[in-house]
């Protein structure tokens, strides 16, 4: 349910965005405009706008095929405090993953930012903690990986891509939303964690 909510929330906010380009650099995440002139909001409003109809369908179906697992997954292991588990998780995501660009970029007045990406990348890296060999399909690759070696490869290549600096991708949000996500629920329980490698030492046992 929740999950199906950030959704509605994020296509409206995403369609006016994109309808009014006022609205879409006021809401965007400008790390000069939140260091100095305390723009705070942006730190959130960011993950609900995107900049083209392409970057919102990917992100939402990401957030759709990941999302409603973990949400249920969260109700699950934490009962009627799972739902807000799963939106804290959401949330809290959205401003882990741009802190370290919050650093980068506050002296750069015309760095824009937008996109649930640092989030959903938390949301499959959430799934990725409960279930480490489920199999993840990419569009040209016709075999599905593993969702821990999925998670390994993107890793790497979300640092990889950072140093090169050669599109505009968010590729730290992606990294650090990955990480936060997957131990976001650890804090919470740790024993899902030792659980998370029995599962992958079983496999190759």
């Amino acid at each position: 349910m929740i999950n199906l909510i950030i959704i509605v929330i994020t296509v409206v906010v995403s369609v006016l965005a994109l309808m009014r380009k006022d609205l879409f650099y006021r809401l965007s995440f400008n790390a000069y405009a939140v260091a100095y002139q305390r723009q705070w909001y942006r730190l959130l409003s960011y993950g609900f706008i995107h900049a083209n109809w392409t970057h919102l369908l990917i992100n939402m179906f990401v957030l759709w095929m990941f999302g409603e697992i973990v949400e249920d997954s969260y109700v699950y292991l934490f009962d009627k405090k799972g739902h807000v588990m799963y939106l804290l998780l959401y949330v809290s995501s959205i401003l882990i993953s741009t802190m370290y660009d919050l650093k980068l970029y506050k002296e750069d007045y015309n760095y824009h930012a937008v996109g649930a990406s640092g989030a959903t990348s938390a949301v499959i890296f959430a799934s990725i903690l409960l279930f480490p060999l489920q199999k993840i399909y990419l569009f040209f690759i016709p075999i599905g990986i593993p969702a821990f070696i999925f998670g390994i490869l993107f890793l790497i290549y979300s640092m990889y891509m950072s140093k090169r600096n050669v599109d505009n991708i968010g590729h730290n949000s992606h990294f650090f939303g990955a990480v936060y996500g997957f131990f976001f629920v650890v804090m919470f329980n740790y024993k899902l964690l030792i659980a998370f490698f029995v599962k992958i030492v079983q496999l190759f046992g």
